[in-house]
C-alpha cells in the first residue's frame, strides 16, 4: 500500500450502505477517492470507480498512514455500528493531520465523544428521518435542509397566490423575512434574483432563513 498520490481529495473509511454511496457520489462527480474497509469483497465492488481502494483489517494509526490517509483533504469516517472503533478511528485520523475530518454518529452521545476529539459531525438516519417528515408533513415543501436549531434551507412550490408578483412588489424579504436563493422555473434555473423579477405559478424557490419564517411563508401559501 505504497502506491498513492500525494494528494487526494477525498478518504472514506468504511463502505457500509453510506459510506459505499458516498464514495461512489463523489468519485461520479468527478472528484478523486480514496477508500478504505476490512471487507474485501466491498473493495472489489467499488475499486474500478475510485483513485485508491485498500482493504485493512485494523485502523490503528501505522496502517492509516500506510494507506495514505493523511494525504488527504478531507477524510469522512463512515463506521456508525461500531462506536469504540468508529472514536479510535477518527482520532487516529486526526492525528495524522487531515485537515477536515467528518464522521458519521449513530446517536447523541456518540455525536458528542467525536466533535470533542474535533471531527465534524453527520446523523445520516436522523437528518433523513426530519427530512422525510418535514416533507410529508409541509405539503408545499418540496426539500429542507437544517442549517442549525434556527436556520434551513427550503425548496417550496408556489401557488397562484404570487403569479405576476414581482419580488420588489411583494417586498419579499422584509415582509417574509427571507432571502430568495434561486429559482426553478421549467427547465430554467434562475440564480440572479432581480427586484422586477416576475413570479409565477408552479415557480419552485429555494429560500433560506429562519424555521419559524419558512413555515409561516408556507402556510401563507396555503391559505
Amino acid at each position: 500500500m505504497t502506491d498513492f498520490k500525494s494528494t487526494i481529495a477525498f478518504g472514506v473509511i468504511g463502505l457500509g450502505r453510506f459510506g459505499f454511496s458516498l464514495a461512489e457520489m463523489l468519485a461520479d462527480n468527478g472528484r478523486e477517492v480514496l477508500v478504505l474497509d476490512n471487507n474485501e469483497s466491498k473493495v472489489r465492488q467499488i475499486q474500478d470507480k475510485v483513485q485508491q481502494a485498500f482493504v485493512i483489517t485494523q485502523p490503528d494509526k501505522s496502517t492509516l498512514e500506510e494507506a495514505g490517509i493523511q494525504n488527504c483533504g478531507t477524510v469522512i469516517v463512515c463506521i456508525g455500528e461500531h462506536v469504540e472503533a468508529s472514536i479510535l478511528t477518527t482520532l487516529n485520523v486526526i492525528e495524522l493531520g487531515v485537515p477536515r475530518v467528518i464522521a458519521k454518529a449513530i446517536s447523541a452521545e456518540h455525536g458528542r465523544v467525536l466533535q470533542k476529539i474535533g471531527a465534524e459531525v453527520v446523523y445520516p438516519e436522523r437528518d433523513r428521518a426530519v427530512r422525510l417528515a418535514n416533507t410529508l408533513t409541509r405539503p408545499r415543501a418540496m426539500d429542507y435542509l437544517d442549517l442549525s436549531d434556527q436556520y434551513a434551507i427550503s425548496e417550496i412550490r408556489l401557488s397562484n397566490r404570487l403569479h405576476g408578483k414581482t419580488i420588489l412588489g411583494l417586498e419579499f424579504r422584509k415582509r417574509f423575512g427571507l432571502n430568495i436563493i434561486a429559482i426553478v422555473r421549467g427547465n430554467e434555473t434562475i440564480v440572479e434574483i432581480t427586484p422586477d423579477l416576475q413570479l409565477k405559478t408552479e415557480d419552485l424557490i429555494a429560500v433560506v432563513g429562519k424555521k419559524e419564517s419558512i413555515l409561516k411563508f408556507e402556510r401563507y401559501l396555503a391559505s
